[in-house]
Parts: C-alpha cells; sequence; structure tokens
C-alpha cells in the first residue's frame, strides 16, 4: 500500500514537472513571438542604409550601425517641443488622474456616505453611453480649450474603469484599520493618507501605468482640438513626418534631401522607437505592483 501510494505521488509529481516545463516554453514563445517584430522594427532603425534596401536585416541585429535616422528624427525644433507637450500632458494629466481617481474610489467605498452606490452607477453609465464626439468637440470649444493641452487633460480625468478597480480594493481593505485610527484620534485625511495611501500602492501603480500610456499615446484628441504647430504632441509629430516621408520617398522634396539617401523603412522605425521606447521604459518599475492591484481591484467589492 505504501509502495502504490508512493509511486501514485511520483507519477503526480512527474506530471506536475511537465506541465511546469510546457508552460514555461508556451510563455517563452509567446514572449519571442510578441517580442520579435519589435526588436527588428529597433534593428532597421539602427542599421545602415545599403543594408536595410537589400533586405539584409531580418533578425534582431543592426548591420552596418548608423544613427542617422535618428539624427533627423530628433534634431528638429518641432521634435523637442512635441516631445515636451507630450512629457506635459503626461506627467499632470497622470497625476491629476490618480489624484481625483483616489478621492472618489475612498468616498465611494466608505459605506456611510449618503448616495455612495448612486454614485458609482452614474459613473458606470459613462462606460456605456457617453455624449458622442460632436458634443464632446463643442464642449471643449466652448470651455474655451481649443488649442490648449488642458483639452487633453481635462475631459478624461476621472475614468470609470480605473475608478472601479481603485474601489474595490479600498473596500477589500479590513474596516477594522480605518476604526482603529480613528479611535486614536486621527482625522479622515490622516485616514486616507497615512493608512489607506501606503496599503493601496498595488492599485496605483496600476493605474499611473494606464493613465501614463494612455496620456502618452494620445493622438486622436491632438488632431481634433489641437491646430497650433507649437502645442502639437509627439504622436501628431510622429504622424506628420511620416506623411512627409512618404510624399518625399514619392515626390521628392525638402524632407527627402534631409533624409541624405536614407531609406523610408529606416526613418520610420527610427521614429516608431522614438515614440514607444520611452513609456516601455516605465513598466518594469510598476511590475511587481501591476498584476497584485488589477488582480484584487477587479475580484473583491
Amino acid at each position: 500500500m505504501v509502495s502504490r501510494k508512493r509511486s501514485k505521488g511520483i507519477r503526480v509529481a512527474n506530471s506536475e514537472r511537465v506541465y511546469d516545463v510546457f508552460v514555461y516554453i508556451m510563455i517563452t514563445l509567446l514572449g519571442v513571438i510578441c517580442l520579435y517584430p519589435y526588436l527588428n522594427v529597433m534593428a532597421k532603425s539602427f542599421s545602415g542604409a545599403e543594408e536595410v534596401l537589400s533586405g539584409k536585416v531580418m533578425g534582431i541585429l543592426p548591420k552596418g550601425f548608423n544613427l542617422e535616422a535618428y539624427a533627423m528624427t530628433i534634431k528638429s525644433e518641432r521634435f523637442v517641443r512635441s516631445a515636451g507637450n507630450t512629457v506635459f500632458i503626461t506627467v499632470v494629466g497622470t497625476l491629476l488622474n490618480v489624484m481625483l481617481t483616489y478621492f472618489v474610489a475612498y468616498a465611494t467605498s466608505r459605506k456611510r456616505l449618503p448616495g455612495s452606490k448612486l454614485i458609482m452607477t452614474l459613473y458606470i453609465i459613462t462606460m456605456m453611453f457617453s455624449g458622442g464626439m460632436v458634443p464632446t468637440y463643442f464642449v471643449i470649444i466652448n470651455a474655451g480649450l481649443r488649442n490648449s493641452l488642458w483639452s487633453l487633460i481635462l475631459p478624461g480625468l476621472v475614468v470609470p474603469y480605473n475608478l472601479i478597480l481603485m474601489r474595490n480594493y479600498m473596500a477589500a481593505l479590513p474596516g477594522e484599520l480605518e476604526e482603529s485610527a480613528s479611535i486614536d484620534g486621527a482625522s479622515q485625511w490622516t485616514v486616507m493618507f497615512r493608512i489607506l495611501l501606503p496599503l493601496t500602492l498595488p492599485s496605483i501603480a496600476t493605474i499611473v501605468l494606464f493613465c501614463a500610456v494612455s496620456q502618452w499615446n494620445s493622438y486622436f484628441n491632438a488632431l481634433l482640438y489641437i491646430d497650433d504647430r507649437s502645442k502639437t504632441v509627439l504622436q501628431q509629430y510622429i504622424r506628420e513626418l511620416l506623411a512627409s516621408v512618404g510624399d518625399a520617398e514619392k515626390n521628392g522634396g525638402d524632407v527627402r534631401e534631409m533624409m541624405h539617401g536614407m531609406p523610408t523603412e529606416t526613418v520610420r522605425a527610427a521614429c516608431v522607437v522614438c515614440a514607444t521606447l520611452p513609456i516601455l521604459c516605465l513598466y518594469p518599475f510598476l511590475q511587481k505592483y501591476y498584476i497584485k492591484g488589477m488582480t484584487l481591484g477587479a475580484v473583491k467589492g
């Protein structure tokens, strides 16, 4: 009997090892599939013109190392100005979004607040129904936000999905923490910032990542509300540069002369890297909080 149990335990352990190996292999393959296209684009952005035109850059390593595509992309004053505008809306928009989301989540997660369920219901309704693009456009215009970077920040200060995550995360925390703090004489501000804030860091980090990516990639709203070239964001500049490079490839012109014989594929690759690499650098710092904040905020209410 003992030998049977031991052999059964060995079979179970072996099957678990096989399963673990299979999972690791699949995760590795999926990671390679996801990373390869971007690494190939990065390799083309650093490669020489001859190697790119001849189709030799098929892997993840550049050939004929060359930085002219990046020099062309970032040497323009518009690139520096557009990047500064994007950094502004990303930093300020993320800070305001997280701060207001935290305040609303704290208020609606307290059962003693009259109408807390109604407030959450109103926020959830906005996820399913919206005013539409045209009414929103007229609201922005009548509010005097035309050609203002605030038109890309103010309309989405509280995102209902992020609010639900943080509100559920706070509601799952033990209520005894707040009660004990209140008995010791702590005010609501003390409870919010000295007790609950450290405990909600995983949820906050998740929302910071969501907001930062959304603000950094803000493109369509910028096309609608921003006409002033000094107020354009990085994504607009990259789009205009890609369009001008494509026109130069067909018709020639000043941009074609600026390229100094570089293939358009190399310039496009450099633009993609410049537009995506900064926000990718943010993820490793928030990764340890990301999964915890998503799971706890999503399944507990």
